[in-house]
C-alpha cells in the first residue's frame, strides 16, 4: 500500500533533517515522485527543519511535528514548532557570499513553488512544490 500523507514527531536536534530527509526519501521513492522533484524536496525540507531549530521553540516533549502529503499534483511539506517567531523575521534575504547563514528563507522560496507562514499556534511553515 502506498502512503499519500505521512505526520512524523522528530526530536529539536540539529540531526533532525538527517532523519526527515531519509524518512521523505522513502515516502517519495514509493509514490514514484520523479528525482528532481526529490531533490528539490528534501532541500526545501532541510532548510524548513534547519529554521525550526535555530529560531524555533521545541513542544513539550523535546519535539517538532514534520509531515508531507501529496494532493492534487502537489507536494506539500510542512514543519510546525512551538515558537512564536515574527512575520518580520519570515522574509527571504537576499543571497550574500559571504554570509554564513540566513539563506534558509531564501532558498525555500527558490525551490518551492509556494510557501507560507502560519503563527497561529506557533509556527508552521508550509511549503509546496509540483510533481511534474
Amino acid at each position: 500500500m502506498v502512503h499519500r500523507h505521512d505526520v512524523v514527531r522528530l526530536p529539536f536536534e540539529s540531526s533532525t533533517p538527517g532523519i526527515a530527509r531519509t524518512k521523505l526519501a522513502a515516502f517519495l521513492t514509493l509514490n514514484r515522485i520523479p528525482l528532481p522533484v526529490i531533490d528539490n524536496a528534501l532541500i526545501v525540507l532541510s532548510e524548513m527543519i534547519a529554521n525550526a531549530v535555530a529560531h524555533g521553540t521545541p513542544d513539550v516533549d523535546g519535539t517538532m511535528e514534520i509531515s508531507w502529503s501529496i494532493v492534487d499534483g502537489h507536494l506539500d511539506l510542512s514543519v510546525r514548532d512551538s515558537g512564536h517567531g515574527a512575520e518580520s523575521d519570515m522574509t527571504p534575504r537576499p543571497f550574500d557570499e559571504d554570509s554564513l547563514g540566513g539563506r534558509g528563507l531564501s532558498i525555500i522560496s527558490r525551490v518551492a513553488d509556494n510557501w507560507s507562514v502560519d503563527l497561529s499556534q506557533g509556527t508552521c511553515v508550509r511549503a509546496e512544490l509540483a510533481l511534474a
